[in-house]
């Protein structure tokens, strides 16, 4: 699991300017704005096409949980959910538990997260949490499972396709990002 590169293979690199809750060819997905939070409706993209969600943590409380519901309404757009199989849906708990542990490392870690993007190209789903901090995430070493907290990245590793930190030059923080295979 990689956690130099800022892009995982085959990427094409970060959205362009302005791509909160907008498909590839950069046409908004129903519900979606570059403001607050965006609640997406239950239509699905284009198949094969990348659907693209953005939240924004300006103001709100309880992030956690709003990050999850935000996450689970789009995989009921983008047809994760409601899973047909025991495969599919442990699949969609694994994105909504990646979810959680971004989040909620940005609450502890890095003076709370900013933003939350979620990428869905029917075969990978990617996760996104924009922060303030200067830290650099990396799974405990060694790890103790019998011990409390220090787990988050661990769980992050070990469900994840790849992960990785994006930092921009000059900007302050960081985009934590997280790759999950599509159930089969």
């Amino acid at each position: 699991m990689s956690t130099t590169r800022p892009y995982s293979p085959g990427d094409r690199g970060p959205e362009p300017s302005g791509a909160s809750g907008a498909s590839e060819g950069g046409v908004p997905a129903d519900g979606a704005s570059g403001e607050g939070v965006v609640a997406p409706s239950g239509a699905a993209g284009p198949p094969g096409g990348r659907q693209v969600r953005r939240l924004s943590f300006e103001g709100a409380s309880g992030v956690v949980p709003l990050a999850r519901d935000f996450a689970r309404q789009a995989l009921y757009a983008w047809g994760w959910l409601p899973a047909a199989s025991a495969d599919q849906r442990a699949a969609a708990e694994d994105v909504l538990l990646v979810v959680s542990e971004l989040v909620t490392n940005a609450c502890l870690h890095a003076e709370g997260p900013d933003q939350l993007w979620i990428t869905c190209d029917n075969k990978v789903i990617r996760i996104e949490v924009a922060d303030r901090g200067t830290g650099q995430p990396s799974p405990r070493t060694p790890h103790r499972a019998g011990r409390p907290g220090g787990h988050g990245m661990f769980i992050v590793q070990r469900l994840c396709l790849d992960w990785g930190v994006v930092r921009t030059p000059g900007v302050a923080g960081k985009t934590v990002w997280a790759e999950l295979g599509a159930p089969a």
